[in-house]
């Protein structure tokens, strides 16, 4: 739609600059930028069909990126892993999902039917995420939890989720990497980990701490390589990571036989440019917290 110059002298008149500028402070500034990028994916998307056959990995998965109830671009890309690797059970598992409402899995559950658990730490949460999905009678089933190392494989037996699932997603901003360790009851095709990008490509974690809360948006959880040194032992590869340095992708390696590539850590890494614009590059994002306790793994 193009508007004239007299539209265009009429709309200042009625929305000036101040009160305009007053509405852009006040709307969270990565909300607006996802917008945007959600507009771009969709061109991206369209013409990804007739790319030239050299395009790369990467830049096939960020084109990928598409929001619709995770919290970037995750939404697409798990469509797009599952739309070359296929689906055995349209089945789930989630960690740290706060209300339900924007997460890894929701998309799945309220538009194409999939069945899985959903478990967060907040009791309040997992309430509001109860009448959320109990309203719209999903196949979700959210269960509150304070997940551990000790307790996960239990917690997934006790609530009937158990063997092969298409994908698993873990985000509890904290004992990660020990977690993930730890699991064995499920085999997951798919696997979506949080990363934390301030760690750059150090192969560290944080501590194992049972009792741990996130405080700090700089402490918290594995870096790529870790988490990628660790998916290599239990037979994934990693094929990507959303571009605003949240999250990484691993698939089965039987699974991704053909269909997706190993990508290294240095080739996948994404920044958060969240973090960047508060608290620096990455190495002053890390010299704010070497001095704590961290593993090399």
């Amino acid at each position: 739609m193009f508007y004239s110059s007299k539209e265009k002298e009429i709309a200042k008149k009625v929305f000036p600059r101040a009160v305009v500028s007053f509405f852009r402070k006040i709307v969270y500034p990565e909300k607006l930028n996802l917008i945007e990028k959600n507009l771009n994916s969709l061109f991206c998307q369209h013409y990804q069909k007739i790319a030239a056959p050299d395009t790369d990995q990467k830049t096939a998965f960020k084109n990928a990126e598409f929001k619709v109830c995770s919290k970037v671009g995750e939404d697409g890309l798990i469509l797009y892993i599952f739309s070359k690797v296929g689906t055995v059970n349209h089945t789930f598992v989630e960690f740290g999902v706060e209300e339900g409402r924007e997460c890894n899995t929701a998309n799945l559950s309220l538009n194409f039917g999939w069945r899985g658990l959903l478990v967060d730490a907040g009791k309040e949460d997992i309430e509001k995420a109860k009448a959320f999905y109990g309203a719209r009678s999903c196949k979700a089933k959210p269960v509150h939890c304070f997940i551990t190392a000790e307790n996960v494989n239990q917690l997934l037996k006790d609530n009937g989720f158990q063997g092969e699932i298409d994908l698993f997603s873990m985000d509890i901003d904290g004992n990660d990497y020990w977690v993930f360790k730890a699991l064995n009851a499920i085999n997951p095709r798919v696997i979506v980990a949080e990363y934390n990008a301030s760690l750059g490509l150090r192969p560290i974690t944080m501590k194992y701490n049972p009792d741990f809360h996130y405080q700090s948006d700089l402490y918290f959880g594995a870096s790529l390589t870790a988490l990628t040194k660790l998916a290599n032992v239990k037979g994934y590869i990693l094929i990507g990571c959303d571009s605003n340095g949240h999250d990484a992708f691993f698939v089965r390696k039987d699974a991704a036989q053909g269909k997706f590539a190993e990508l290294s850590p240095e080739k996948a890494f994404y920044p958060n440019p969240h973090l960047i614009q508060k608290f620096g590059g990455l190495e002053e994002q890390f010299n704010k917290i070497k001095h704590l306790e961290f593993i090399h793994v």
